[in-house]
């Protein structure tokens, strides 16, 4: 029997992969508001903003700060394209 109970991520910037895994759900940063997506869920092409994407697998969950773009789901994968990704850099001592 197939596994079906994972979402492949991708998030792709310009010039560049930036993520690719297997992820149990994601929530996206539409322009009305987060939408989480879970394996299964019907095909969507989502306007993104500015914002967090977090990912979970397991109980582990992780985020990236995008900027906009727009995500194309099907029941299996999400696919991010995105202008392109704010790293968040640890404030110097003394800050």
């Amino acid at each position: 029997m197939k596994e079906t109970s994972r979402l492949h991520l991708r998030v792709i910037a310009p010039g560049r992969f930036v993520l690719d895994e297997e992820v149990d759900e994601v929530l996206l940063p539409g322009l009305d508001g987060q939408i989480g997506i879970l394996p299964g869920h019907r095909p969507l092409i989502l306007g993104l903003g500015r914002g967090e994407l977090f990912y979970r697998r397991g109980e582990k969950q992780n985020h990236l700060s995008l900027l906009s773009g727009y995500a194309t789901i099907s029941p299996r994968e999400v696919i991010v394209f995105t202008e392109g990704t704010e790293e968040k850099k640890p404030a110097a001592a003394g800050d």
